[in-house]
């Protein structure tokens, strides 16, 4: 093998022996990564696979209460409780890039309840509007994690509904005993990107003439009420 040529001396116009071959390579680079990040830019290439939120004409709601169809619970023979602090019904909401997020908690009793019949009734309800996140891959899991909670008097049973949204579960608290003073139950909704859930706690005294309503009067109820809600927060 012949011996190199030794490498030209540093000097003006030949920074560390490179010359003008080293200018060329760097500016060949440069056009190359303009050239690239170009076509990205053009193409989308960062943040291409992000999806557009799937909410159809579901509308952010200041307030969940005033737009949440309560008539089936009204037909169902309950009345909100009076609240001398005016809480009742109580809501909240909050506007996020990422998602937002609304609730509304409602009292009731039994609409012939008197004073010495306890008995009472509570709607916990939230909605989420998720702008970033597709809320479907998890969605089906998290009411069917339900179904391994259980104690030594009380276990869950997940039922999947039809008729409201993409998909929808009722989750049931169910007791090992056939005689209870108390009902738990709650319907999960998914629709597009858009999550509803309800749920509906109810007690009553064991010398109440109001006794609980069974699961499945519930999950009806729930299911109307929710089916009004969601078509109201369609604008």
């Amino acid at each position: 093998m012949g011996v190199q040529p030794p490498m030209p001396p540093a000097g003006p116009g030949n920074p560390g022996g490179r010359g003008k071959g080293w200018l060329w390579a760097l500016g060949g680079a440069v056009v190359a990564s303009a050239v690239w990040a170009g076509v990205v830019f053009s193409t989308g290439g960062f943040g291409s696979n992000e999806k557009k939120a799937d909410l159809g004409t579901y509308q952010y709601a200041g307030n969940l209460c005033s737009s949440s169809d309560l008539t089936p619970i009204e037909n169902a023979s309950f009345k909100e409780k009076e609240s001398t602090s005016g809480t009742n019904p109580q809501h909240s909401s909050s506007e996020d890039p990422a998602m937002d997020s609304m609730t509304c908690n409602v009292d009731y009793e039994p609409s012939s309840s008197s004073s010495s019949d306890y008995s009472s009734a509570w709607l916990y309800t939230t909605a989420y509007l998720h702008r970033k996140t597709d809320p479907t891959p998890e969605f089906k899991a998290t009411y069917m994690s339900y179904k391994n909670q259980k104690t030594s008097t009380t276990h869950y049973k997940v039922s999947e509904v039809s008729g409201v949204g993409d998909e929808a579960y009722v989750v049931a608290q169910e007791y090992e005993s056939t005689s209870n003073t108390s009902a738990y139950v709650i319907l999960g909704v998914r629709d597009g990107w858009m999550t509803y859930q309800t749920t509906w706690s109810q007690y009553a005294s064991s010398s109440s003439d109001n006794p609980v309503k069974s699961n499945a009067e519930i999950t009806e109820m729930l299911k109307a009420s929710a089916k009004g809600t969601l078509e109201k927060l369609q604008k």
